[in-house]
């Protein structure tokens, strides 16, 4: 409620030129709440608003905005409040901006810029997207070893100003390779004349450039760190990636999980759903849709080629909805689980026996519960229903109660295995699992629903 009010205040604060009110509330309060205000501005207005600020005040506002927004309020800039503007910028997100731009508007930026600048963006912005170096800030503090605790302290308080973290420094030898890390509080704790290398951490969890940013993001969560330094295929300290960078990859991550599963493609990107046309959002769902609609007329053929079976025994077209239901909710489970659980490391497709067997079990469970309530439900509800000569109540509550606990199990094994085959052949178990499951499951639910029935029935 309070930044509604907020934004007429500041266009009427613009209109009337009012710099120094403007100043005053910009420097009071936190630039992400800045940046939520200021996203409901045109380009040129922010334009008009940063020219009030200190550059590293309109970087911290700036990296809040969503990417379009940051372009757009760029190409307002002329080249030398551009220059100024990128070099405030936390490395990482001026590499990320830098790589938004043309081609055309990157080579006018670039030599407006320091030579120190330039070549940290041109190799940050060198990475493949996804991978841990596209991700990583080489705004790190460094340590020789042959300096003492006092030394070292001194250094940090110089350097810190222009660091995005110093609660760890990095060891390097003059090669750059990692040789240790110290925290800020073994530096204050240490003995001042002690060396470095005498109080380091030799022991360090570390990533590759190369390696996947989610797998990097897991790390951090994984051993608490604050930050996680980044070598190349030399061994050399590159990077470094944040814990807060590490929150936005997984939540990037999670996002695209999340739609991969529910057989929706595009590029996943969060908050981006208002941005996105209706036309695009058709493009990205469409397709799995369309698939598995052709496929789904499959169920129909089936449902169809039993038709004499449904005539006779009209009871079983009721049961039908609770097993597409019960196939579909525990295939989902289970996938779901499952893919949680590869996502995270906890298990490998080499684990796929125990898993089977995990799952085996939980599914004759469920089976069981499931299949007694539709036998419970056809011995109290039948006795309105019409049912053939020679056929009793009973035997056709065991051969539905049969049928649905065996579409739970096969369902559960399904959604268990598909993820770990997917996984196995290097595809991505979220996009195998969902979209192919829903169909299998409702294909083999029909054929196990209905040969059970007819076995059962001696039909």
């Amino acid at each position: 409620m309070e930044s509604t009010i907020l934004i007429p205040e500041i266009r009427e604060l613009l209109v009337q030129n009012d710099t120094s009110a403007l100043k005053e509330l910009f420097e009071s309060e936190h630039p992400v709440r800045i940046a939520e205000w200021l996203a409901e501005f045109e380009p040129e207005e922010i334009r008009q608003i940063f020219s009030l600020l200190p550059p590293y005040h309109q970087a911290s506002i700036l990296v809040n905005f969503d990417k379009d927004l940051q372009v757009k309020v760029v190409m307002t800039l002329n080249r030398q409040e551009a220059s100024r503007l990128f070099t405030a910028m936390p490395h990482d997100d001026r590499a990320d901006l830098f790589k938004l731009l043309s081609e055309e508007e990157q080579e006018e930026l670039l030599p407006s810029l320091a030579h120190a600048e330039r070549e940290d963006i041109r190799r940050l912005a060198s990475y493949p997207e996804g991978s841990t170096g596209s991700v990583m800030t080489s705004d790190y503090m460094a340590l020789p070893p042959n300096i003492t605790a006092e030394e070292a302290l001194n250094r940090m308080r110089r350097e810190a100003p222009d660091k995005e973290t110093i609660y760890y420094a990095y060891v390097i030898d003059e090669d750059r390779k990692l040789l240790g890390f110290l925290s800020l509080k073994d530096l204050i704790l240490a003995n001042p004349k002690k060396k470095i290398e005498d109080i380091m951490h030799r022991e360090v969890i570390f990533s590759r450039v190369t390696d996947d940013q989610e797998e990097t993001a897991r790390k951090i969560q994984k051993y608490n760190l604050i930050a996680i330094p980044v070598v190349n295929g030399n061994n050399a300290l590159v990077g470094i990636v944040t814990h807060d960078d590490a929150l936005d990859i997984i939540t990037q991550e999670t996002t695209e999980d999340m739609e991969k599963f529910m057989a929706i493609t595009g590029s996943h990107e969060s908050s981006a759903y208002l941005k996105t046309s209706p036309l695009e959002h058709f493009k990205n769902r469409g397709v799995w849709v369309f698939i598995l609609a052709i496929l789904g007329l499959i169920s129909g053929m089936i449902v169809q080629r039993y038709e004499n079976l449904l005539s006779q025994f009209a009871v079983l077209v009721t049961f039908m909805p609770m097993l597409a239901a019960a196939g579909g909710n525990t295939g989902s489970q289970s996938a779901t689980l499952i893919v949680r659980a590869l996502a995270l490391k906890e298990i490998t497709p080499k684990d796929v026996l125990k898993i089977l067997f995990k799952e085996c079990q939980v599914a004759l469970l469920l089976g069981i519960l499931l299949g007694g309530m539709a036998f419970g439900r056809v011995l109290l509800q039948g006795g309105t229903m019409t049912i053939p000569n020679g056929y009793s109540l009973s035997l056709i509550g065991l051969a539905i109660a049969i049928a649905l606990a065996l579409q739970v199990l096969t369902s559960t094994l399904f959604g268990a295995i598909l993820p770990i085959i997917a996984a196995k052949m290097k595809w991505d178990p979220a996009v195998v699992a969902s979209p192919s499951l829903a169909t299998i499951v409702d294909i083999t639910g029909l054929l196990i629903y209905f040969n059970t029935a007819s076995y059962i029935l001696g039909i």
